[in-house]
């Protein structure tokens, strides 16, 4: 019986399958194309301007970290640490040793905990590149590498992250910016530890597989999680990134491959990886107040109505405060959950209706505003009680290239006060300086570190290409982690 005419199109069929699939195979991955961008930035890709704005928010990443000093999960992590290990090769801020991916667990913690790092925003949402400091930080001293080398890695993951976050809206999706945040703290972290591009990969493909962070880890009630997530995040990545260095491999099609994150996510990454280009920083935000990014508008309308009309918390009878879409999903009662019992520092930072009644209360927004004692303040329950959240459509149609807001203030004695707000300093038309952010470090370290410290701090970033990063965990590690020193910075204002 002549069976070769039917099995002529089966073979023809299934050499066609082995064709397409030699193809698909030998096309580079995208974990492989990040992992070349990686490996082939070099610090001349690293222009003069965009070497300043860096220093400008390593020395913010700093300030915030050495604020968050006494917060409690971090006596909570040193004695966790002392449990499953001992000395380690890298310096945690504030002093002490322990391994490279504990400290970037810690490192990371403390930058996040005040909620007053930079962000980068997108029409899907937000990252806050600074989350891939710790991670970095660590890789860095573990390496012994140089202040030049450690800013070209962060620049790396600034970039990386920041890219995703423009083309993908994670948090629209169902997921948390910490699945970006996995991808570009593997890629500087193996950058500083010698990996070469198709170890990169690896990397990136080992902390990424197992880090599917969902977004309601922002919903109410907020728990310490939301910001110890990009933390341990960035401990998975140093310690893959290690992983990866042994030879260890990770499944490359991480994000073609079936049921991978671009089936997740529901769309390609169409990102153009052979573009050496280190500019994202440029488009990066700071905070001026402790709160989550939105609010930083609604501080400074509610601030200005305050200050300019002498209002104090009995004056006020109500408050109304409308904003786009995302600021009231996230802080203002909507989809995440309602916003009228804050008991905790993280309930209470991603609250629109506690972070008002603190502004009136208080004329600041800063780390002491975020104390449980404070949140939990008869005066602050009583306010907040009084402010209604709204979503605003013409808002919401103009967000995130305009954060426009409105807040008004009705008076006990009759009186009605409004202010509509666009934007913020610290905002892409009203950014900080490195003037601004020295002040904004003073303000932050002035109880853990005498004038001496802070400025020995501050030159040292200032010239980072100069120094070891050896030298700047030596002054990291002199810094108190507990408040030494008088407060008597009023917060910039």
């Amino acid at each position: 019986m002549d069976f070769s005419s039917p099995l002529q199109p089966v073979s023809r069929w299934w050499q066609f399958c082995i064709y397409e699939r030699h193809i698909e195979m030998s096309t580079p991955t995208t974990a492989q194309r990040i992992g070349t961008f990686a490996f082939d930035a070099r610090a001349s890709h690293l222009t003069p301007q965009a070497r300043m704005v860096f220093k400008r928010n390593i020395l913010d990443s700093l300030g915030c970290a050495i604020a968050a000093l006494p917060g409690k999960p971090f006596k909570a992590l040193r004695e966790q640490f002392d449990e499953y290990r001992g000395s380690g090769s890298c310096s945690l801020i504030g002093g002490g040793k322990t391994s490279p991916d504990q400290a970037a667990l810690y490192n990371s913690g403390l930058v996040r905990y005040v909620d007053l790092l930079d962000s980068y925003m997108s029409p899907g949402g937000l990252c806050h590149p600074s989350d891939n400091f710790g991670a970095i930080l660590a890789a860095a001293e573990h390496a012994s590498a140089s202040g030049e080398a450690f800013m070209l890695a962060l620049a790396v993951a600034y970039e990386i992250g920041c890219r995703i976050t423009a083309i993908v809206p994670v948090m629209a999706k169902g997921f948390n910016h910490a699945i970006q945040l996995a991808v570009s703290a593997a890629a500087g972290s193996g950058k500083l530890l010698g990996l070469d591009a198709e170890q990169i990969a690896h990397a990136i493909a080992i902390a990424t597989i197992d880090n599917i962070s969902l977004a309601c880890v922002h919903s109410e009630p907020v728990s310490q999680w939301k910001g110890f997530s990009p933390g341990i995040t960035g401990m998975r990545a140093v310690y893959s990134a290690s992983l990866a260095k042994r030879g260890f491999t990770g499944p490359l099609r991480l994000f073609e491959g079936p049921n991978g994150l671009v089936r997740m996510f529901d769309q390609p990454l169409d990102i153009d990886w052979s573009d050496q280009q280190l500019e994202i920083i440029h488009q990066t935000v700071m905070k001026k107040y402790c709160s989550l990014i939105h609010g930083q508008p609604v501080l400074e309308a509610t601030l200005e109505l305050k200050r300019t009309h002498g209002l104090v918390g009995d004056d006020v009878d109500e408050v109304v405060c409308d904003i786009f879409q995302s600021g009231f999903d996230i802080a203002g009662g909507g989809s995440f959950g309602p916003k009228d019992d804050p008991q905790t520092k993280e309930q209470a930072d991603y609250n629109l209706k506690y972070l008002i009644a603190a502004a009136l209360l208080d004329d600041q927004v800063g780390p002491a505003q975020l104390e449980p004692a404070r949140v939990q303040g008869a005066d602050a329950q009583m306010l907040l009680k009084k402010v209604t959240v709204r979503s605003d459509a013409e808002f919401s149609s103009q967000y995130p290239g305009e954060l426009n807001v409105r807040v008004t203030i009705h008076c006990t004695d009759g009186r009605v006060l409004t202010r509509k707000h666009a934007g913020f300093e610290g905002g892409l038309d009203n950014p900080f300086s490195w003037e601004r952010t020295v002040e904004k470090f003073h303000w932050l370290s002035e109880q853990y570190a005498d004038e001496e410290l802070r400025g020995q701090i501050i030159k040292l970033v200032s010239t980072l290409e100069e120094h070891p990063i050896a030298e700047l965990m030596e002054l990291l590690a002199k810094v108190s982690p507990a408040p030494r020193f008088p407060a008597t910075h009023r917060g910039i204002q």
